[in-house]
């Protein structure tokens, strides 16, 4: 055809990315017989030839006039990519049929007494820990997450969410050594919550509003990544401790897989353990045990009264 005719489907738009990222040389292919290019990334003969399709069925899936392909095609070509096990969950996801009708909007998470306990103890443990869920949204932390990051607490409820925080406010920027690192894992992170729930008109709404007030957002989310957070490290500058550089696992609570537990540590006796320790003894109150709240709080939350994202008690 004289001019290609594309329609933007999440799926179509995933491929054309990941084929631009990929180089010829990172796919294995023989440079010096590829001629030559105006492109960096893979043309589209070349990985329809690696995934062992037809160029025109791969056109097909790439402009959105395909909007399905089996599990098996689904697998080479995200081999073919060199798709990490995120982004093959993702490419798989954004392949599903679309159903019929939408799902109802999705129940309010809660955290569970468990996680509030674990909380509680890690706290005691001058450990922060942070709970997630859907569309990055901070769900729960104890107090010494509120003081090394930021008091979500004090935010109204909508506002609390880790995307808005790294993209919009600018103590984010300061707090983060490398906080363009931190911002392009952030919406790559949101990126495979949308391919989990396509249908969810809060993120829909949430990265609408991102994009509008964020450019670095709106060129990391064209960007097409995905990301899934397990473990890793974080180098921070806080205002009143200093530089610091922590490491986090995060875990999936069974009750419920959309959210996640980030539980951060130090390596014991360095210079982060102890400006950890500083940061757990600020202004520390003199009664109560840390991370606790009012009985009443926890009853309301722990029987579901409200979600916990309006009754978060670090």
């Amino acid at each position: 055809m004289d001019r290609e005719q594309h329609i933007n489907t999440p799926l179509a738009e995933f491929l054309r990315s990941a084929r631009a990222r990929l180089s010829p040389h990172e796919a294995g292919l023989d440079e010096p017989l590829l001629g030559r290019r105006r492109v960096s990334g893979l043309r589209r003969e070349e990985l329809a030839r690696l995934a062992g399709v037809s160029v025109d069925y791969y056109t097909r899936l790439e402009q959105g006039r395909s909007r399905s392909a089996s599990p098996e095609v689904l697998d080479a070509l995200a081999t073919a990519l060199h798709l990490g096990d995120a982004e093959r969950e993702h490419l798989h996801l954004l392949a599903r049929p679309m159903p019929a009708q939408r799902r109802r909007r999705p129940r309010p998470q809660r955290v569970h007494a468990a996680t509030w306990r674990l909380l509680e103890t890690l706290e005691a443990a001058r450990r922060p820990a942070f709970v997630l869920g859907r569309r990055l949204d901070v769900l729960a932390h104890n107090r010494l997450a509120g003081r090394l990051i930021t008091d979500f607490r004090a935010l109204p409820a909508a506002e609390r969410n880790q995307a808005r925080f790294i993209f919009l406010d600018p103590h984010a920027r300061e707090l983060y050594k490398n906080w363009a690192a931190v911002a392009a894992d952030t919406a790559a992170m949101l990126r495979r919550d949308a391919g989990r729930h396509p249908d969810d008109p809060a993120l829909s709404a949430l990265v609408g509003d991102l994009s509008i007030h964020s450019q670095e957002f709106r060129r990391h989310w064209s960007d097409n990544m995905v990301h899934q957070r397990t473990t890793g490290s974080k180098d921070y500058h806080h205002p009143l401790v200093g530089d610091l550089t922590i490491t986090y696992q995060a875990l999936t609570p069974a009750d419920d897989p959309d959210q996640t537990l980030f539980i951060y540590d130090v390596e014991p006796g360095s210079p982060s353990e102890t400006a950890l320790h500083l940061l757990a003894q600020w202004n520390e109150p003199a009664a109560g045990s840390p991370g606790a709240e009012p009985k009443s709080a926890r009853d309301d939350a722990d029987s579901g009264t409200r979600p916990a994202s309006t009754a978060m008690r670090p």
